[in-house]
């Protein structure tokens, strides 16, 4: 894998495809890019599309900053940079959903398009249940994890994988974090769309809260479209937080809102 030195962080990425504008996407937390293995190379039929692992996942250490979306989008910021992209759309899942979030609200001007699936707002837009468990979420569940897939890539992977346990720490201070960005996602210049699991973490209402905050979900479009909305809402059948990237008709879903002028 390429890598670029970013704000201090040696930022490992892999590339697909060529051509077309940019696409970044941007995983989820305790995992890295290695999550978007299957989808990566349909999304990169007409395009490049950029897949970094994030400070601290993956090939890519911790380095001595709290692990906040602040930070991390201020890195894909970066790279950016280094890869001499100008614009690009960017795709983020979970805790890579926060982080478009924030480089759309952070670097305005870095952004085309954005695709924000299965993330929050603000913290309280996910169920009460979920956020107690945020709270709950300790170094102690680090045993617990490492047999996971997440935990047996780090182990292959990272370039310190006996920071396995500094890795969950930060995950959880992360998770402690209070936010609530509804102010700025409602400033946010970027054509959006927002992708859910119908059993999805984050509550229902507060998924119609973000599709009105982008624009969407505030009048009839009309019989010829004419007040159609630039926001896109796609709600994937049978599906939960932890398996949305595996729905069928994902790619189909964003792929058109991807590829439009």
């Amino acid at each position: 894998m390429p890598r670029a030195e970013v704000n201090g962080v040696d930022l490992h990425y892999a590339e697909h495809g060529s051509g077309g504008t940019p696409l970044v996407l941007l995983h989820g937390g305790i995992a890295g890019g290695e999550i978007f293995d299957a989808i990566a190379p349909e999304l990169a039929g007409r395009r490049r599309v950029v897949v970094p692992d994030l400070e601290g996942h993956g090939r890519t250490a911790h380095i001595d900053r709290p692990l906040r979306t602040e930070h991390l989008a201020d890195d894909v910021a970066a790279l950016l940079d280094h890869l001499a992209i100008e614009r690009a759309d960017v795709l983020g899942y979970s805790l890579g959903g926060e982080v478009t979030w924030r480089l759309a609200i952070q670097h305005p001007q870095r952004v085309r398009r954005i695709v924000v699936i299965s993330a929050a707002g603000r913290r309280d837009g996910s169920f009460p249940d979920v956020v107690r468990a945020f709270d709950a979420f300790d170094v102690e569940a680090a045993p617990m994890i490492r047999p996971s897939p997440a935990g047996r890539h780090y182990a292959e992977h990272a370039p310190r994988p006996e920071d396995w346990n500094l890795h969950i720490a930060r995950t959880a201070e992360l998770l402690h974090e209070d936010f609530d960005w509804t102010e700025e996602i409602a400033r946010i210049e970027a054509p959006t769309m927002l992708v859910f699991a119908d059993s999805d973490s984050v509550m229902p209402d507060h998924v119609a809260e973000l599709f009105r905050l982008r624009g969407g979900g505030l009048r009839d479009a009309g019989f010829d479209r004419a007040h159609l909305p630039a926001a896109r809402l796609a709600v994937l059948p049978g599906r939960t937080h932890y398996d949305i990237l595996e729905a069928p008709g994902l790619v189909e879903a964003v792929t058109p809102f991807l590829d439009a002028p």
